[in-house]
């Protein structure tokens, strides 16, 4: 029995597809090992969102190969399907996007020519065995879902299920159209039959998720309001959260549905990523800050006290003092519950990466250290607004905190909640009093 070892870099769709490559993996006899030394085979799922995700990339395929010069490394997802030309050295596989459901069968095929090949002693037989092993198809042209299942989730009562890939959108600073190709979507029936199979497993949240979420179903006569609508009909499924969401899918109809369906988390991540109209024009965003406001003020209509949250890119080619401080001011009247930070990554390819006026690093560090102190100011208002009330908390998992054995889980909000008692609550949904019985926690 071969040992794999499964790295996971990136978001939560990265995730959701190492999850799937192990599971097909166990499923064929494969033993599932730690990363660490020791196995037989090592899975690294790659990012290429930042110059620091490509980084990371490399670093633990370095890694790998490090740690079993014999062993069989395999790089996977996006940084090899955008950078498949510059693929690092000592890499066995390489196995690009919309492919990873054929992981069994690359390693078998791999296995089968290394054997009757024998070694590899010439520069010839190395150049013909990687292009052999590049299992990379033209993701700008594929148009068909590579349809992943799990049965089980590694965070034992949340379960992210991708029901989406690609992304049309073409934002000016980002490369992940090129890596992920244009939106696929997942059939509904395949959806509700892995949302069956978890909640008969016990899982008792599902998070749907997508390289754009807000896309589904365009290209398959669907869209997401219809799909959670069915989703949330399913038995012994108690949360719906969603993924990442463009404000474009925010409207009336959709906010006022949604609002209606108690399974529903009111916890939405809306992506803003600058609140300077000057800014949004050169990143191609297609809304103004006005526009955005208005979504999260439809929101607030329609859910009490919602956890709005948001990512914010400061630093973008252009952004002047004025800008900046246009998207400060804005980021601050919005009242995020949480605001995530990135410094402008220039990507190759991307139009942004050839843009004039591009930014200094260390203005891109201030500027970031702004907004994330004020990111935690608005966290902790929004926080401080929950002591004293009654909210569901999801138990997840014990916990040592300060010395004690405490339970932690999530709020619909998603708030991290560490509750001290003797009863083994783990995958119940309990209902406690924040500051009495239980406290927040990050």
């Amino acid at each position: 029995m071969k040992k794999v070892a499964l790295h996971n870099l990136g978001c939560k769709v990265n995730a959701y597809e190492t999850e799937a490559m192990q599971e097909l993996l166990e499923k064929h006899g494969y033993e599932i090992v730690p990363f660490q030394e020791g196995a037989d085979v090592y899975i690294i799922n790659t990012c290429t969102v930042t110059n620091m995700a490509d980084r990371k990339s490399r670093q633990m395929l370095h890694k790998a190969r490090k740690m079993n010069p014999d062993s069989i490394v395999v790089a996977c997802g996006c940084y090899v399907q955008a950078k498949k030309d510059d693929i690092p050295e000592g890499i066995d596989i390489v196995v690009g996007n919309n492919k990873k459901q054929n992981i069994v069968e690359i390693l078998e095929n791999y296995e089968k020519e290394k054997n009757q090949d024998g070694q590899r002693e010439t520069s010839d037989e190395q150049e013909k065995e990687t292009e052999t092993y590049q299992e990379i198809l033209d993701i700008n042209h594929e148009k068909v879902y590579e349809d992943l299942h799990l049965s089980t989730a590694a965070e034992h009562t949340r379960a992210y299920i991708k029901v989406q890939d690609g992304c049309n959108q073409f934002c000016s600073y980002c490369i992940i159209p090129f890596a992920r190709g244009r939106v696929r979507s997942r059939s509904r029936d395949s959806v509700l039959d892995e949302v069956k199979t978890l909640s008969a497993n016990g899982y008792k949240e599902v998070v749907l998720t997508g390289i754009h979420l807000s896309s589904y179903g365009v290209d398959i006569e669907d869209n997401l309001l219809s799909l959670i609508l069915a989703v949330h009909e399913v038995d012994g499924i108690h949360r719906i959260r969603l993924g990442s969401l463009e404000p474009g899918i925010i409207t009336e109809e959709f906010v006022r549905t949604i609002s209606a369906l108690p399974k529903v988390c009111p916890h939405f991540h809306l992506s803003l990523q600058s609140g300077c109209n000057a800014t949004l024009r050169r990143m191609n965003r297609r809304y103004t800050a006005e526009e955005y406001a208005a979504k999260c003020q439809l929101l607030r209509k329609y859910f009490a006290h919602p956890a709005l949250t948001t990512d914010v890119i400061t630093g973008f080619p252009g952004e002047t003092p004025e800008e900046f401080e246009e998207s400060r001011a804005f980021v601050d009247s919005m009242d995020f519950y949480e605001t995530h930070i990135f410094k402008y990554s220039r990507r190759e390819g991307t139009k942004a990466a050839v843009m004039p006026d591009q930014v200094d690093e260390q203005i891109k560090a201030k500027r970031s250290a702004q907004l994330i102190e004020l990111g935690e100011k608005k966290r902790a208002a929004y926080e401080q607004s929950f002591q004293g009330k009654e909210v569901e908390v999801l138990v997840e998992e014990d916990l040592e905190l300060n010395g004690k054995e405490v339970q932690i889980g999530h709020t619909k909000e998603y708030m991290k909640i560490a509750l001290e008692t003797n009863e083994n609550l783990k995958n119940s949904i309990v209902k406690v009093q924040i500051g009495k019985d239980s406290q927040i926690i990050h």
